[in-house]
C-alpha cells in the first residue's frame, strides 16, 4: 500500500508520461491541444479522464446549474449517438441522471477500462492506449459536431 505522498507521486508520474505521449498528437483541426485538460468551448460540457486503482475512464459530462439546459445538451448528444458510435465505437454508456460520489447530479457519456491499476506501471501502456484512442475519437466527434451544441 502507498501512503498519500507516494500515491500522489505515482499519479503525477503517470499523467506526466501520458501528457508527453500525447503532446505531439494534433487535434482533429490540426491544432495543438492540451489533451489532459481538454476544453470543449461550451460552458457546462466537460471532457474528463481518470485512472485509479480499479479502472480508467473517459467521459463527457453535462453539468450545469440549469437542469433543463443540461438535459437539452445531453439529449442533443443522444440525438447524435449514431454518429458518435461511428467515430468512437459502441463501448460508451449514456446516463441522463448520474450522481457522482460527492452527490453532484449530472448527465454523462462514459467508457471505462476495468481491471487495471495506475499503481502498476506494467498497466500504463494499456491505460495510455485506452485514453489516447478515446480522447482522439472524442476530439474527432467534437470537431465535427460542436456547432450542434452552440445554443
Amino acid at each position: 500500500m502507498y501512503n498519500k505522498e507516494e500515491a500522489t507521486f505515482i499519479k503525477q508520474k503517470f499523467w506526466t508520461a501520458f501528457g508527453k505521449y500525447m503532446q505531439p498528437v494534433p487535434s482533429a483541426s490540426g491544432e495543438k491541444v492540451n489533451w489532459i485538460n481538454y476544453k470543449t468551448g461550451i460552458k457546462g460540457i466537460y471532457v474528463r479522464m481518470n485512472a485509479d486503482n480499479d479502472n480508467a475512464y473517459v467521459a463527457i459530462e453535462f453539468s450545469l446549474g440549469d437542469k433543463e439546459l443540461q438535459l437539452k445538451y445531453f439529449n442533443c448528444f443522444l440525438g447524435l449517438k449514431k454518429h458518435f458510435y461511428n467515430i468512437a465505437g459502441v463501448n460508451w454508456n449514456f446516463n441522463k441522471n448520474y450522481t457522482t460520489n460527492d452527490g453532484k447530479s449530472l448527465s454523462i457519456v462514459i467508457t471505462q477500462l476495468n481491471g487495471i491499476k495506475i499503481f502498476r506501471e506494467s498497466d500504463w501502456p494499456a491505460i495510455i492506449s485506452f485514453l489516447k484512442k478515446n480522447m482522439i475519437a472524442l476530439d474527432l466527434f467534437w470537431n465535427d459536431f460542436k456547432p450542434a451544441f452552440e445554443i
